[in-house]
């Protein structure tokens, strides 16, 4: 049974920084796409950062130069480094991780565009709280 489990979440002041991990277990990133998505109180989930099945990452225009997503295949752990963070940022972050390569959305990049159906494997959510 698939399971991601996401640690790294806190409450930091503006301009601070943290990063996410989602540790995997029965799945290895390398093989197909996975991403970081959001969700602000009240409002719906967003991807904020992808890496699709060729390893290409994307950004929501949002993060896009202050947070980096990255993969260690030894750990098997997909990583969000959030840099310069604002409270804006305040949200639920969850990693999410599509089964196969085949089911990678391949017109579009994931962040900012996928959808919620394009992956089939979700962690639990970790809560980022910026204060300014």
């Amino acid at each position: 049974q698939v399971q991601l489990v996401e640690s790294g979440g806190g409450s930091l002041q503006a301009v601070g920084s943290l990063r996410l991990s989602c540790a995997a277990s029965e799945y290895t990133y390398s093989t197909s796409c996975s991403g970081w998505f959001r969700q602000p109180s009240g409002r719906e989930r967003e991807a904020v950062a992808g890496t699709d099945g060729d390893g290409t990452a994307s950004y929501a225009d949002s993060v896009k130069a202050r947070f980096t997503i990255s993969k260690d295949k030894a750990k098997n752990t997909l990583y969000l480094l959030m840099n310069d963070l604002k409270p804006e940022d305040t949200a639920m972050y969850y990693c999410a991780a599509a089964p196969f390569r085949a089911y990678c959305p391949t017109t579009y990049p994931i962040a900012p565009y996928a959808r919620l159906v394009d992956f089939s494997y979700w962690g639990q959510g970790t809560q980022v709280t910026v204060s300014s």
